[in-house]
């Protein structure tokens, strides 16, 4: 196997990793003003990703660095045409991670409820514009012959890249709901439980219509297809095992449905790394938006070194916090 398309497959990793990881925070957040009715349960549902979500953060920040440093051209052209989507995303995220330290700051209703507000809006806009994000990847934006982006905010929105956002944002929101069962007790987990059954029921309807209208777009359909067949296998399996109150195996099954997606994803675009809807001779393939072989190679021995020592630092972590998050002695 050749170092780029190793590389696009880590890439393909690593989003993954942020998905799942990151995934189950955004779900959380923003179903915080639907399922947290009292203080009492909204700090509990802060409390149980406060120990973990800056941490999850990180699989962006390292895939984005390594999309920077192994695709160069993916990364210039990417970046520079998504740039208003990504704007508001940096902003979201911003106001979100501010809130987390704000909210406690003062204890006034009024002042809590700004910054709840801020935890679910900047968890919600995130979610929804990856997913539009991964769907214009694959449905093309208008790129020229210099792999330049030469379209606007609005040439994002192609139906196609609206619906995978919103797959994003509804198994997110599933996803989260299976965390907070696996993570609450009594009534929060009650509620949470039967909120889960039909988020998770939507989750499968909206991903059916992304594999039907993929093979109207998609030019690898071979190994999506294998792909597209195990995640939908393993989602089901998570509503399964979510229906009988086995909550950590329906998490693990939420893993396994976000890595074979995210696989779906990049199989159907590989050799591709951005489709151009001008010119298909415009495409960007991780032959031509790669690094240079040497680069490459140093990338992946640092990455042997490293990657195994930051994975023991966050499996450890999790162990730590694995228990329950229940009412008593929150902080406020």
């Amino acid at each position: 196997m050749e170092l780029n398309t190793l590389w696009f497959i880590l890439i393909g990793v690593l989003f993954a990793g942020f998905f799942f990881l990151e995934g189950f925070d955004y779900g959380v957040m923003m179903l915080m003003p639907f399922l947290g009715k009292k203080e009492e349960e909204r700090r509990v549902l802060i409390n149980t990703i406060g120990p973990v979500w800056d941490g999850n953060e990180v699989w962006l920040l390292t895939a984005g660095g390594a999309m920077f440093a192994a695709f160069p051209n993916w990364y210039a052209t990417m970046f520079s045409g998504f740039y208003l989507a990504l704007f508001l995303i940096l902003v979201a995220l911003i106001f979100r991670s501010v809130a987390f330290e704000f909210r406690s700051k003062m204890a006034g209703k009024r002042w809590r409820s700004n910054w709840d507000l801020a935890l679910s809006v900047g968890s919600l806009i995130p979610a929804l514009l990856f997913g539009v994000a991964f769907g214009d990847l694959i449905n093309g934006v208008p790129i020229d012959a210099n792999m330049e982006f030469v379209g606007n905010f609005f040439s994002l929105l192609a139906p196609y890249a609206l619906l995978t956002g919103v797959l994003g944002l509804v198994f997110f929101l599933y996803h989260g709901a299976v965390f907070i069962t696996l993570k609450t007790v009594g009534d929060l987990k009650a509620r949470a439980s039967m909120l889960s059954k039909k988020l998770g029921i939507a989750s499968l309807v909206v991903w059916a219509g992304v594999v039907v209208v993929s093979y109207f777009v998609l030019e690898s359909k071979l190994l999506m297809t294998i792909f597209a067949v195990l995640a939908t296998v393993a989602l089901v399996t998570s509503l399964y095992f979510q229906n009988k109150d086995q909550n950590g195996k329906a998490m693990i099954a939420n893993a396994v449905t976000t890595l074979t997606v995210v696989g779906a994803f990049f199989a159907g675009l590989y050799p591709n790394v951005m489709v151009s809807s001008l010119d298909l001779a415009n495409n960007l393939t991780v032959a031509t938006a790669s690094s240079t072989p040497y680069t490459l190679k140093i990338m992946t021995i640092i990455t042997v070194t490293v990657l195994p020592i930051v994975l023991g630092y966050q499996i450890w972590s999790y162990y730590i916090f694995r228990k329950r998050v229940t009412g008593d002695k929150l902080e406020y």
